[in-house]
Parts: C-alpha cells; structure tokens; sequence
C-alpha cells in the first residue's frame, strides 16, 4: 500500500477537494471503493447531531427504521465525541429516568465490549463459545456470496441494506441484525467473513461492538442465536421493502420464530443419547 505524504494537507477549498486529496494520498483504498458516504465527519458535525439529540423520543421509536437514532456512533468511534459527554447530554435532556435508561443501557454495552475487548485482544475473532445453532464453525463457508455483496439476491430488503452498508457506510441497529442473521444462518457463512465486510464498510466499525455482536447473532456469546420473522423486519421497517419486494408471501424469512430454528439449527441432542455409538 502506498504511504500518504508525511506532512498531510489540512486546508481545502471545500469537501471536494478534501476528497480528491484523500484519494490521491491513499490509492490503493480508492481503488478497493471510492465510495464516500454522505455522512460528515468531524467535531462540528458532531456537535450538530449531539444537539438533535431527544431522548425520549429515541426511547420511545428506536426499534423502527424511522425511529429516532443519535446517529453519534461514528463520533464515538473515533473519540470526536466521549462517552461522558453522550451520558451527560442524556442525562440532562431526560425528563424521566426511564427515559434515559434506554439509551444509557445501550452505552452500557458499549462500554462492555470495550472492556471485553480490552481484555482479549485479538480473541474478538474467535469463537466466545459454542456456536449456538449446533453447527460447527468448519460448517460455514468463508467466502461472502457474490449475490450479498453485489446486492442481487433478489430480496428486497437485503440487496437495500447491502447497497447502504457500502454507499452510505452506516445501518442502523435493527439492520445490522438482520443482515448479519440472513448471512450466517440462512446463507450459512461464518461469522468471521461477515465480520471483516462489515469492518470494511461501517463508519463506526470497530472489532469491540462489530465482533462481539456477530458472535451474540451466531450464538457463540449468548445461549441462543438471534433468528427475526418476516413480520418482525416488515413492522419494524413500516413495510418500506416487504410492499415492493416480488417474494413477498414466499421469502426465507416467511414462518415464526420456532418454524426457523426447527429449519436452521441442529436440535441439541438428547442428554440420554451415548455420542459414542
């Protein structure tokens, strides 16, 4: 990879030109994808989106892709932003203290897998347990399919979170589930693979919160893997992709949450059976 220039240009004529710079300085990055999200970087942005901040209406519609989200993660990601300036923000805008616990709590595991990670390193790329869909990891495949990263598996909803997880280089929570539990359990990938794309992509990204999510998706941290409905991702998503998708009625994520582990994940085997036979 080519080094950037030793002493980096801090002043442009406007965004454009800040652009046309970074891909100048850094090449090889341009050529792997020159995509450049919309999203603006930097502590003046930050202090705009931290002012928009409404706890309460974050508790209240945070589930929905409309919902109310701060959108800060990529601030803190990059310390432009702390985590007791966020709490405090919250804690002064909360009416109740209900109100606030909503986001707190979702700090919390930030700071959780922060310190986790803190403590195994690199051991963020290893399993934390059994897998819990009773597969084994060598059961997975390790290439990310052609069709999820081009956005053409005919899905409405997943080809839409592809495109935006690499345009836009942000997918809010509940997508980020879901993309990861379509990938690993119905695609069949390993963790791992779905990990690195989404490193490659997020604004926010960083192995603590990325890594240790897609191993509570897989089961591996956690007693049981996250699977999700067609009716939870159209309710959740105000039909916004299930309305226009031609599967629709006959997708894979048709069927309740029990149809789905009975379909996807090898049942536990009966304590009484001898596993030496």
């Amino acid at each position: 990879m080519t080094e950037p220039s030793q002493d980096l240009q801090r002043e442009f004529v406007d965004r454009d030109d800040l652009i046309a710079y970074l891909k100048e300085q850094f090449p090889a990055a341009a050529a792997r994808d020159d995509r450049v999200s919309s999203i603006r970087g930097g502590r003046r942005a930050a202090e705009a989106a931290l002012a928009r901040l409404d706890p309460t209406d974050y508790a209240s519609s945070r589930n929905y892709l409309s919902g109310t989200v701060t959108q800060l993660s990529p601030y803190l990601r990059y310390g432009v932003l702390g985590m007791a300036e966020l709490r405090d923000a919250v804690l002064t805008r909360a009416r109740r203290k209900s109100v606030a616990t909503k986001l707190l709590n979702e700090l919390g595991w930030r700071d959780y897998f922060q310190r986790r990670y803190a403590q195994i390193g690199n051991g963020v790329w290893h399993d934390q347990g059994p897998l819990g869909t009773g597969y084994a990891p060598e059961e997975y495949a390790a290439a990310l399919p052609e069709d999820i990263a081009r956005g053409t598996t005919g899905l409405v909803c997943m080809d839409a979170f592809s495109t935006q997880l690499q345009d836009i280089g942000y997918l809010h929570n509940h997508t980020r589930m879901w993309l990861a539990a379509y990938l690993v359990h119905w695609r069949r990938v390993r963790w791992q693979t779905g990990a690195r794309w989404f490193l490659a992509h997020l604004l926010d990204g960083d192995p603590a919160s990325n890594n240790l999510n897609w191993q509570w998706v897989v089961g591996a941290l956690g007693h049981r893997p996250y699977v999700f409905t067609r009716e939870n991702l159209e309710q959740y998503t105000e039909g916004a992709y299930c309305a226009k998708c031609p599967l629709y009625g006959r997708c894979p994520f048709e069927g309740t949450h029990a149809d789905h582990a009975a379909r996807l994940f090898r049942p536990e085997p009966d304590p009484g059976t001898d596993r030496t036979q």
